[in-house]
């Protein structure tokens, strides 16, 4: 049961891109931003940077927890893969309230990912060495 949870995580991160260009598509149509425009009215340029900065973060963090998935433990990846995603999830509900809240999951999110990147290397450093 447990070595599905990185997998659920991985669902769970494509929901939240998915979910973040729907955000900016709404904002698009609401505020008027044609395409291939990225900036224009503040609250569009808002869900725009919260999809972006989504999307980099999550370039790094699908491969650290694969990693952790596969050479550490997928129980704690998958654990730290939810605490990445709970983080995004805050960073972008309160980006888009109020871009100066956006502090708290940030920082959630950066403790995801490192705990993914801590437990992959790790484990793939256990491997790699002889034992």
């Amino acid at each position: 049961m447990f070595q599905h949870l990185p997998a659920v995580v991985v669902l769970l991160t494509v929901l939240l891109q998915c979910g973040t260009a729907f955000a900016v598509g709404r904002a698009r149509k609401l505020y008027e931003v044609k395409a291939p425009a990225t900036t224009g009215h503040p609250l569009f340029e808002r869900a725009f940077r919260v999809q972006m900065n989504t999307l980099e973060a999550t370039l790094m963090f699908l491969p650290s927890l694969w990693l952790a998935a596969s050479y550490g433990a997928p129980l704690w990846a998958g654990i730290a893969g939810l605490v990445w995603v709970l983080g995004r999830v805050w960073y972008a509900t309160a980006y888009l309230r109020e871009p100066a809240k956006r502090e708290g999951g940030f920082i959630v999110s950066a403790i995801g990912l490192l705990a993914t990147l801590a437990i992959g290397a790790i484990g793939l450093v256990k491997v790699l060495l002889p034992g």
